[in-house]
This record gives structure tokens, sequence and C-alpha cells, in this order.
């Protein structure tokens, strides 16, 4: 659980929720920013860097488009992680039938002679996100659901659509594919001395 989840209980949010349906916006803003961090984390093992913003910005323009249908069914944090599956999901379908844009050499070379603080670190949470990304789609979501975004196993099966054995399959499914790609991805040793 994050320190956020931690600060804003779940009742908290429902009360967000209910405010806001009846037209309150400081509790749309208030909702926001107890719930943006999440959905930015976990859009970003769904689509591509770049994109997450921009996508995390619709998941909002929805969930307030949907406040009034909201029903109190599920938690406002399993509510809104649907919504941002299915937006990642229609960006995906979107984006598929666009042509590509040509990659720029260029910016590949700037970027590797930029000098990160903590370098070893953001390399460790890049090689981490590129193995999540090489996980089959349904075993990252129900990964990244339970395991990142600190949702239940109950609540991601609801978000996913699924029984909550198929999520626990997965999830254990997606951490031997982790083990077994972080074993084949080693960077050989150095040798000291």
């Amino acid at each position: 659980m994050t320190a956020e989840q931690e600060s804003e209980p779940v009742d908290v949010l429902a009360a967000l929720v209910e405010d806001a349906v009846r037209g309150d916006g400081r509790a749309i803003t208030a909702l926001v920013r107890a719930t943006q961090r999440d959905l930015m984390r976990f859009l970003g093992t769904l689509v591509p860097a770049a994109e997450v913003e921009d996508l995390t910005q619709e998941t909002f323009i929805r969930m307030v488009r949907s406040l009034p249908g909201f029903a109190g069914r599920s938690t406002v944090r399993t509510w809104l992680f649907a919504i941002a599956r299915r937006v990642a999901a229609d960006h995906t379908r979107t984006t598929s039938r666009r042509p590509r844009a040509a990659a720029l050499p260029d910016w590949q070379a700037t970027a590797e002679s930029v000098v990160w603080p903590g370098g070893s670190r953001f390399e460790e949470q890049q090689a981490l996100t590129a193995l999540i990304g090489g996980l089959s789609t349904d075993r990252r979501d129900a990964f990244v659901l339970t395991q990142i975004a600190g949702l239940s196993y109950a609540e991601a099966a609801e978000v996913i659509g699924c029984p909550i054995g198929t999520v626990r399959s997965r999830v254990a499914r997606a951490r031997d594919d982790l083990l077994t790609a972080m074993r084949d991805e080693q960077p050989p040793t150095r040798a000291t001395g």
C-alpha cells in the first residue's frame, strides 16, 4: 500500500465522490490529487511513458462524466482503475490503426548522454519496466493491479472482469515469468581486482 493510500482511506474517497456528484469542484480536485499518482503508475505499465499524462487526464475526464452513474458497487479506486484500463485499451486500438512515426536516431544518443542522478536506480527502474512490459497483457494487468497498485485480488478481478482465482493464477505466472526474465537478462558481473 502506498503512503497516499494510507492517508486517503476508502471512505474518504467515497465521500469525495459523493461531494463531487453534488457539484463540489473542490471534491473533484481532491479526488484527482488522491488518486493521480497510482493511476499514472498503472497506466505507465500499459502505454508508452510519453502517453501516460494524457491518458491519465482522459481517465479523469471520463471519471467526471461517469460520476452521476457511480453506484458504489465497488471501491472508488477499483472504479477508477477500470476506467483507466478502458482508456488504455481504447488508446491502443486507436494508435494501432495510425501510421507510426519514424524513430529519430539523435534522440537516443541525447537520452543516453544525459547523466541521471543515482543512475543505477534509474536503470533498474527502466529494466523493471521493460520486464513488466514483456509480460502478456492478462498477466501484466493482474500483476500491476495487485502488486504495484495495491488492489486486492477481488478488486483486481472486478477491474479485469474475471474470477479471483484467475487473477491469483495470472499473478503467480507473472512472478514466474519475471523471475525467469530476470535470470535471462542478468548483466555479466564485473571482474574485480
